[in-house]
């Protein structure tokens, strides 16, 4: 629970991740306890920066007492969410859908308790429900809930609708009915009232409010049974998606998207967007957030609230190991200390920086040069160049100063057996692979 806040609705609306709720949920929220889900899809292996959002709010939850449910969609995943899609799913296999919700669970239990004594988290797979639904059944009992005129008036429905040539399956069309029915089996197996999402699932999170309405009425007092929650969806100043930048969204996989590099893609938060992503990423409190909010007015240059940001969802994240190793690959980095880094770690740090392969033989042989290795790889533009950069000591190789243009590359300058780094000042790196 934060020390300043003494609700979770005045926690949410500080960081501004409460865009909309249906009528009485705040005041549950504030008053009672409550058990609330939010769905996961399994048709990656891994969840994304895209999540990070819904993660933490079911984290804050469980903070304040309340009891956070996290769905893996093994049934939904097999027909595929339309929102906020412009083409069809492809669908997966029953057992790829099962083995990528394994490793989802352990990305999960970064963020959620499932062990704490008075409200453990959950995980559930909607697959023990839907894979074996009796159609005939679902369309006589969930079916007639739903009319079409308002499921073809969504965003996700009209847009896929109105592409010539495209249009949407079903399948897809049908997801909406799921997903009210999770809420439905949800309300009744394990007394959850509240579903949480992203705005882009307003629209289901409703149908679903409404279908709990349809068959089970108001509680004893008159109220509404179910509620939704929903968070913003996260752009930078630029309205652009988390991760664009980088041609996608960072995965919280430490395999697919190291902890160095997620500490490096917040590090480079523009000034315009740390604080709010500080307010919706992380845990500090808002005296915190202030002295970071004037540390950015003041001394934008020292990227103090930059670095706060990057260190706490890296942690976060990948605990305080990841954050640790990220720390490290960062300092050798900047102090040029490559020949303390391990070979993954190094592919890590130059993971789409400018690079050459030069055959093994060449080195075995002693037939290249320093500065013809710089030329080369075009930290040079020409031998003469090379030559005045190395008499102003301003040419590095793996961790150590080029005294000489002219000196051989031995296999003893070979860091793990086949990679060199050649540097040129502080920023200019190139990245030789031998083969």
């Amino acid at each position: 629970m934060s020390q300043q806040f003494t609700n979770i609705v005045d926690d949410l609306q500080w960081r501004g991740a409460l865009s909309d709720a249906t009528p009485g949920a705040e005041d549950l929220l504030i008053n009672d306890k409550i058990t609330c889900y939010n769905g996961f899809d399994p048709t990656s292996d891994t969840l994304h920066i895209g999540n990070l959002l819904p993660l933490m709010c079911l984290s804050r939850l469980q903070r304040y007492g309340h009891t956070p449910i996290a769905i893996l969609g093994g049934g939904t995943g097999m027909i595929g969410d339309p929102s906020g899609r412009t083409d069809e799913r492809t669908l997966l296999s029953i057992e790829d859908i099962d083995a990528n919700g394994e490793k989802i669970r352990v990305q999960l239990e970064q963020f959620l308790d499932f062990d704490a004594k008075s409200n453990p988290a959950q995980l559930i797979n909607n697959a023990d429900w839907l894979r074996s639904i009796n159609y005939l059944d679902f369309l006589r009992d969930i079916g007639k809930s739903f009319t079409v005129n308002t499921m073809i008036r969504r965003d996700s429905v009209r847009t896929r609708m109105e592409r010539e040539g495209e249009g949407i399956s079903y399948t897809e069309f049908s997801y909406a009915l799921l997903q009210a029915y999770d809420f439905l089996m949800l309300y009744e197996r394990e007394g959850c009232n509240f579903q949480s999402g992203g705005t882009d699932q307003w629209g289901n999170i409703l149908d679903g409010v409404d279908l709990i309405r349809r068959k089970h009425g108001p509680d004893k007092n008159g109220l509404p049974r179910a509620h939704g929650i929903v968070f913003p969806l996260i752009t930078d100043s630029k309205g652009d998606k988390l991760g664009k930048s980088i041609g996608g969204a960072p995965a919280l996989d430490s395999n697919k998207f190291s902890p160095y590099r997620l500490y490096q893609f917040f590090f480079n938060t523009d000034d315009a967007d740390v604080i709010r992503y500080i307010k919706l990423f992380t845990w500090l409190e808002p005296e915190e957030v202030g002295t970071l909010e004037e540390a950015v007015r003041e001394n934008p240059d020292r990227r103090e609230a930059q670095q706060t940001l990057a260190e706490q969802i890296t942690q976060i994240v990948h605990g305080q190991s990841g954050l640790e190793q990220a720390r490290r690959v960062t300092r050798a980095f900047f102090r040029g200390e490559f020949d303390t880094l391990s070979a993954s770690e190094l592919d890590d740090l130059f993971e789409g920086s400018a690079s050459i392969q030069v055959e093994k033989c060449d080195i075995d042989n002693r037939a290249l040069s320093f500065e013809e290795l710089a030329v080369a790889t075009s930290l040079a533009q020409s031998f003469g160049d090379a030559r005045r950069t190395v008499q102003q000591g301003g040419m590095y190789l793996n961790s150590g100063r080029v005294d000489d243009p002219a000196r051989e590359i031995t296999p003893e300058d070979l860091l793990h057996g086949n990679l060199i780094i050649l540097r040129r000042g502080r920023r200019e790196h190139r990245l030789v692979r031998v083969l």
